[in-house]
């Protein structure tokens, strides 16, 4: 595994320096317990130190946690992402709820299209620990934060973070932290019984103003909304529905999640997570494009920008068809059009807002519906109705299976999806970090010189130096086109 040298580590710990905040933990030899470099604890003597790229790593070593720096809202900013796919996709997988380790590696290893020692050879490479050390980790780490950032009672905690039962979750954490879990609650009066509040943090800096704005610009009626500094939506999980909202705080974001299944909790949280892209590092992503003339002068006007992701496969599928050779303004209100022919009406009682009274139209509820009258080319009406028989079909056909270019292959394979539009969609819904829409308009727009554009030929030809962060690059240009068009 790549970690800076010793001593590199150790200043950083020593000034606290917020950069490396998510890309190494440092474990005490003397106190068995692990921090983040920016734990206000006193640095300990650098001959009493050893770093980890992950907080799985340190746990595996026989650390337990910080009470103090709390690494369970430690972002996950390691600076290999980009590198390894294999393991990224791996990462969504076990945020997601989507492994747990109970029955060995083999399924994960399968799901990703790699075999069980080659998976466990890129997590120790890149993490310092194997696919199951870095589930059960992330799985106490996200109970430990529910139990001090929330009111649920123990029993939903050990629910929500895929405990099999009350007395594993209680002896897991007598184990590590050598207290039982209601030891470990700090009591508050909760403002608000029928929502969980957590904490989602990331590396510093963080563009939320362009965040939102994108965001913004991109919501449906009825499903979501940005007011102030916040954005809101709706949940739909199986049969129930909920919503969640967001805002930002020092350092961190905070997420009011309504839903009345706990067990959709961690799920909802690593949608968030990927939704706000909360796990770049920017700086390394930064100085790499800034190795291009005109890439540098954008990162050093927004440093902190993030390539929004996406809530959820088939939706973004959707939007990406309704967007095709029309403005955003445009396929806003088609999406909106289309939830309000296929959605019921939601209740402010599950949603907490009257506003949010919809929920995204699901890949059944779009096959099942009528829409010669939708007010778009035949084509694109086809696109969208092979699009929802296929998900109906296969419900796994949008998730990370295998790589990210079998995913491309697999929408490619369907009618209507061209390459920007795949491209599109990856880079959002998979939030592949190398996706790049080469013949997106407003991109070609963006790098044009003296008026003339480049084809999409010359700007992929220009973008293979931009590897393997090229959707940075790409909302880098389409955030520089937009304000150049205010402007």
């Amino acid at each position: 595994m790549d970690m800076p040298p010793h001593d590199v580590c150790y200043r950083a710990l020593a000034t606290r320096d917020a950069r490396f905040d998510g890309r190494l933990f440092v474990a005490v030899k003397t106190t068995g317990i692990y921090c983040r470099p920016i734990c206000p604890a006193r640095p300990p003597k650098a001959e009493n130190c050893r770093f980890f790229p992950s907080a799985a790593a340190a746990q595996s070593a026989g650390f337990r946690p910080c009470l103090r720096c709390r690494p369970e809202i430690s972002p996950d900013a390691a600076a290999w992402r980009g590198t390894s796919n294999t393991v990224s996709r791996a990462l969504s997988l076990i945020a997601e709820g989507g492994f747990d380790g109970e029955e060995g590696v083999g399924p994960l290893a399968a799901r990703l299209g790699v075999g069980e020692r080659q998976l466990r050879r890129l997590f120790d490479k890149h993490l310092g620990a194997p696919p199951i050390a870095v589930a059960q980790t992330r799985r106490i780490l996200f109970a430990k934060q529910l139990i001090q950032d929330s009111e649920l009672p123990m029993s939903a905690i050990a629910e929500a973070s895929g405990f099999g039962s009350v007395r594993r979750f209680n002896d897991a954490f007598r184990k590590l932290y050598g207290r039982t879990p209601r030891e470990l609650r700090v009591r508050r009066t909760a403002a608000d019984n029928s929502a969980v509040t957590v904490k989602l943090g990331y590396r510093q800096p963080y563009d939320w103003d362009a965040m939102l704005s994108f965001l913004a610009g991109r919501t449906v009626e009825g499903v979501e909304f940005v007011e102030g500094d916040c954005y809101s939506r709706t949940v739909e999980i199986g049969t129930a529905h909920g919503s969640v909202m967001v805002a930002p705080a020092r350092a961190h974001l905070v997420a009011t999640v309504r839903f009345p299944d706990v067990r959709a909790m961690i799920g909802i949280v690593a949608r968030l997570r990927r939704l706000f892209d909360l796990d770049a590092d920017v700086e390394t992503i930064g100085a790499h494009l800034s190795a291009d003339a005109a890439l540098a002068p954008l990162i050093a006007r927004r440093p902190g920008l993030r390539a929004p992701g996406g809530w959820d496969g088939f939706e973004l599928a959707v939007r990406a068809i309704l967007g095709q050779q029309v403005s955003v303004a445009a396929a806003r209100k088609l999406a909106g059009k289309l939830v309000a022919l296929t959605s019921p009406k939601l209740s402010s009682d599950a949603t907490g807002d009257e506003r949010l009274k919809a929920a995204f139209p699901t890949a059944a509820r779009v096959a099942n519906v009528n829409l010669s009258a939708f007010g778009m080319p035949g084509a694109r009406i086809a696109a969208l109705q092979a699009l929802a028989h296929a998900v109906v079909h296969k419900p796994d056909m949008l998730l990370p299976n295998g790589t990210y270019e079998e995913a491309v292959t697999r929408l490619l394979a369907l009618p209507g999806f061209g390459p920007w539009t795949a491209q599109y969609w990856a880079l959002r819904a998979l939030h592949d970090s190398d996706a790049f829409p080469a013949s997106d308009v407003g991109l070609l727009r963006a790098v044009s010189r003296n008026g003339k554009r480049p084809t999409p030929k010359a700007l992929l030809a220009r973008a293979e130096a931009w590897r393997p962060w090229r959707a940075y690059a790409a909302q880098h240009l389409w955030t520089h086109d937009e304000e150049s068009a205010v402007g």
